[in-house]
């Protein structure tokens, strides 16, 4: 049976309840109230999960901030990750830009606390941009939740928003032409033959960024990536735009084609592409456009999943974007 007792100030005056439970098998739990109601409600619905073996104990969760949560993703799962540093990123900003967020206890957090971080995200970036973070955010509490005893988690029941990824973005040769001189003015030598590269090869920027000379033939003009978003690895063949390219490029002392950082990159290719006036044009319409390039003279759906590493035929569809125009002349 709980213990309710009256707290007092150092002027005797009162200033709530104190409920105090003590039963063996059970860790022992107090905690202060305004009214003493309260108090005897919260001590009835605690012992109640006690008789019927549900209890489970909340401190953990009490004591424990969504920013800390976050920090323990951070140290010890996002390294694991292939995708860690784009993790690293979203959770970085998320930690600056969402502080009063962050300050809540994982036992206070509520759905409706993340869904309306999801209708803020919703006018400043893309659905699928905010689907994104809401799935990291909701492995960041799954991470913790057995170990500070969360019985759900709140972020399994948003809603995510409507995602219609499909894009028709193409690149025309004029609209290459502008990047490519946009692109000649990056301070950064790295950032013109990296967007070659991808125009060439259809490779994802991760990686790209992790390609090493080392996996790089270019006699038989292939690169091997041991290890890629799927998990497994891949031998992508060079164009002779592309073995060019590389030859051109001079080799770095750790072994990385491209010994630049993803936010060195990102800053880089933004300001270039809004120099040649393609604000709608995305780093990831590149992948889409090389794909759609190779399907245009002929390759199998069979040899482009080879290239781009799908395993989903579905999915490589939507990379294949063919010109109406071109189609229309292999009909006669």
């Amino acid at each position: 049976m709980a213990t309710i007792t009256k707290r007092f100030n150092r002027d005797g005056e009162l200033i709530g309840w104190q409920a105090k439970i003590r039963r063996q098998g059970f860790p022992q739990h107090s905690k202060t109230f305004d009214r003493k109601a309260d108090a005897e409600a919260w001590a009835r619905g605690l012992e109640g999960e006690m008789d019927r073996g549900a209890f489970v104990d909340r401190r953990p969760a009490e004591q424990m901030t969504l920013g800390d949560a976050i920090a323990h993703y951070l140290d010890t799962v996002a390294p694991t990750h292939k995708g860690g540093d784009i993790e690293a990123v979203r959770l970085g900003r998320f930690k600056r830009e969402e502080s009063a967020l962050c300050a809540y206890a994982l036992a206070n957090l509520r759905t409706h606390h993340i869904e309306e971080y999801r209708d803020r995200r919703l006018d400043e970036i893309a659905p699928g941009s905010v689907c994104r973070e809401i799935n990291l955010l909701h492995a960041v509490l799954e991470s913790v939740r057995r170990r500070v005893g969360l019985i759900e988690n709140p972020v399994s029941h948003v809603r995510r928003p409507r995602v219609d990824d499909a894009r028709d973005v193409r690149l025309s040769p004029g609209e290459e032409a502008k990047l490519l001189v946009a692109l000649d003015s990056t301070r950064n030598p790295w950032i013109k033959p990296f967007v070659i590269l991808a125009l060439e090869t259809a490779m994802r920027r991760g990686e790209l960024l992790s390609l090493r000379w080392e996996h790089v033939d270019l006699v038989q003009r292939t690169a091997h990536l041991p290890e890629t978003k799927n998990g497994k690895g891949r031998t992508v063949p060079l164009s002779s735009r592309a073995v060019a390219t590389l030859e051109a490029l001079p080799r770095s002392i750790g072994g990385k084609v491209f010994p630049v950082s993803l936010d060195a990159l990102k800053h880089a290719w933004t300001r270039a592409r809004d120099r040649a006036e393609l604000h709608h044009f995305h780093f990831h319409d590149l992948r889409h456009e090389a794909t759609s390039r190779l399907a245009e003279v002929g390759w199998s759906i069979l040899e482009l999943a080879a290239v781009t590493g799908h395993q989903d035929l579905q999915m490589l569809k939507r990379y294949t974007n063919l010109r109406a125009a071109d189609l229309a002349k292999k009909m006669g």
